[in-house]
């Protein structure tokens, strides 16, 4: 029995422009063909068990040829799987998908297109620049840059499309531009017509530049600026140097910031940093390992005390119902802890102002006394909260329920994340395993989230750039905001 095709746009860049439906058939492929230019995280949602195969092509760099990349759609499809062929931008503008479609008519394959969010769109209203603009133009031509090198002639009728009377947007047009321009000029187009090319459009690394037809090839290669790239032609791109609002929106633009943390609670930080615009490199160094633990009966207690979210996570692995810890005051570390445990029907009684373990056993001094308290939390923690209730009278049991594990640190994400602009780290275990895998905290600025990694930190012998003052991952991402502004 035959398998299905899915023919699906992920957009230009921004993961965020993902439509829900790419996102839904990701989460169910059995195989994902997938380009270069796609979101960097339009894959995370695939299946453990789901094949992904690398079928990228850029322009000057490795090649699949398209018939191989048809064949492999075709093949998998026979065996009876389904099949997501995920392509940057829109498969049916400039992205081949109309011939994979035409593949799978031909082999009696049934398929879907899933149309997406297209770059000659997306780029420049990331710019600021409207393909069309009341006043200025209606009309709007998307154009290749780069059409087939086997064909003897082109298809595009030049004269014609210099007296397009309206926007025109070149994909893939970069290593061209000089003819365009010229064709364009031959053709009647003003010599001093506005030109804008925009770089990575929507990318957090997006660059743009503005000129005229005939500068724009030479402003191109001064500033730097290569594939992927779109190019507006037309009274739009002037709106450029008004409109644009990418940078204030997107203050680590161009920086790539490394995650260091476990990788099942990576995505929620990582995902905040592409927002403000980073290249984020995932660079787990930890995992969280489940220890076999003995839950003793939470009404013998008259105070529990939450350190973590993990704690919190595994607690309720044991935990059925929440009225179990009805009849005790529950203390929370952090702001993350205390929104994992309303997520589980807790509301904490207790929250200092400060997530470290010194301001909750100052609060919970101010409270006390207690009689028995119960601490579940890592298998290996600072011993400041049990050591300092115990000093008090009060009976503390220490309940382990994980353990913090170091996570194997391949050489290629060891070298981007030592490559990196900033390097995070959430916890002081994280800041001990990275550098046992990689040998360095060298070359980054190092940002942590608060005093006791920061301590793990300089016991290595390197000095932290940047500290959270709000010890939570909100806390350390404002930091960071805050000394890339400042740089």
């Amino acid at each position: 029995m035959s398998g299905r095709v899915f023919l699906v746009g992920a957009g230009p860049g921004d993961p965020g422009l993902m439509t829900v439906r790419a996102v839904e058939l990701i989460a169910a492929a059995d195989v994902v063909l997938f380009d270069k230019l796609i979101p960097e995280s339009a894959l995370v949602g695939a299946r453990a068990d789901a094949e992904l195969i690398d079928v990228g092509k850029i322009g000057g760099g490795r090649q699949v040829p398209q018939d191989v990349t048809t064949a492999l759609v075709l093949e998998h499809a026979l065996a009876g799987k389904q099949v997501v062929r995920l392509k940057g931008g829109d498969p049916f503008v400039f992205g081949r998908g109309g011939e994979e479609a035409l593949a799978c008519v031909a082999a009696g394959v049934p398929f879907e297109v899933v149309p997406a969010v297209t770059s000659g769109i997306a780029a420049p209203a990331y710019a600021g620049i409207p393909v069309t603009q009341r006043g200025i133009t209606s009309a709007v031509a998307f154009v290749t840059g780069h059409e087939d090198p086997d064909k003897p002639e082109t298809l595009i009728d030049w004269p014609a499309l210099a007296r397009f009377p309206g926007t025109l947007c070149f994909y893939m047009g970069i290593r061209t531009l000089d003819r365009i321009a010229e064709q364009l000029v031959a053709g009647g187009r003003p010599a001093g017509e506005p030109v804008a090319v925009v770089m990575r459009g929507t990318y957090g690394d997006q660059r743009s530049v503005r000129g005229t037809l005939a500068d724009i090839a030479t402003v191109v290669r001064e500033a730097g600026i290569g594939a992927p790239a779109i190019t507006v032609v037309g009274g739009v791109a002037a709106l450029h140097d008004e409109l644009s609002w990418l940078e204030e929106a997107r203050p680590l633009g161009g920086r790539t910031v490394a995650v260091t943390r476990a990788r099942a609670q990576a995505s929620g930080i990582a995902a905040t940093l592409r927002s403000l615009g980073a290249s984020v490199v995932e660079a787990p160094a930890i995992r969280i390992q489940p220890l076999e633990a003995e839950l003793p009966a939470l009404a013998h207690y008259d105070l529990v005390v939450v350190t973590s979210v993990n704690a919190v996570q595994q607690l309720f692995t044991h935990v059925r119902d929440a009225r179990e810890l009805a009849g005790a005051t529950v203390a929370a570390i952090g702001p993350g802890t205390v929104a994992e445990l309303r997520r589980h029907g807790i509301e904490p009684d207790v929250v200092p102002e400060r997530s470290i373990s010194e301001a909750v056993l100052e609060v919970l001094t101010e409270r006390g006394p207690w009689s028995r308290v119960l601490i579940p939390r890592a298998e290996e923690a600072r011993e400041v909260l049990p050591e300092g209730l115990r000093a008090q009278g009060a009976h503390v049991d220490v309940l382990p329920l994980y353990r913090t594990v170091a996570e194997p640190l391949d050489p290629a994400a060891r070298e981007a994340a030592l490559g990196a602009d900033y390097l995070c780290f959430t916890s002081a275990s994280s800041v001990t395993f990275f550098h046992e895998a990689a040998g360095t905290l060298a070359g980054p600025r190092l940002v942590t989230i608060g005093p006791v990694t920061s301590d793990a930190v300089r016991a290595l012998g390197f000095a932290p750039h940047v500290e959270a003052t709000q010890h939570d991952p909100d806390g350390l991402v404002a930091a960071l905001v805050a000394d890339a502004r400042a740089s």
